[in-house]
């Protein structure tokens, strides 16, 4: 019989990152699927052009709250994002349990700090601000290599971890 740990199931970022490029196919399906309602029930409005492109002020809210359901309502429902079934991964509380509803969404907006860099563009240009976001993130994901639980920010501020299952 073999002696587990909570580190021997703690899940290695190469899975992590492979369930991330799982769900963002998802994400992109649901992305497409919420501005082909919007624009039907606009009448195509949602995105006009004169002189600049002007999207609807609700529009880029509208699909940050989309996204964040499709994140908060996996991990309350079984722990697991359709990315992260696969992978056989799940996210948990410390001691293994289910998720609460303050977890999930602070583990969300915590995850999704690092996107808030995109503002920076008007300033900086596209391809900076996209530098930005993506440097963040390794710093975000970089922390996972040195805690012995391999969380990273978002992890050890909502107080969870991903652990390996099956």
């Amino acid at each position: 019989m073999t002696n587990t740990t909570t580190t021997d199931l703690a899940c290695p970022l190469w899975r992590r990152l492979f369930a991330l490029l799982y769900d963002l196919v998802a994400v992109i399906a649901i992305v497409m699927t919420v501005g082909l309602v919007c624009q039907l029930a606009t009448g195509g409005q949602l995105i006009t052009v004169d002189s600049q492109v002007h999207i609807a002020w609700w529009y880029r809210p509208l699909q940050a709250i989309v996204v964040t359901a499709y994140f908060v309502f996996s991990w309350l429902r079984g722990g697991q994002t359709l990315g992260m079934r696969p992978w056989r991964i799940r996210v948990t509380t410390r001691e293994g349990g289910r998720l609460s509803f303050w977890q999930a969404i602070l583990r969300a907006v915590v995850a999704a700090v690092p996107l808030m860099a995109l503002l920076l563009a008007p300033a900086l240009g596209l391809p900076t601000a996209l530098w930005c976001v993506l440097g963040m993130w390794i710093v975000w994901f970089a922390t996972g290599l040195v805690d012995p639980r391999r969380r990273p920010v978002h992890d050890l501020v909502a107080g969870t971890e991903i652990r390996r299952i099956g």
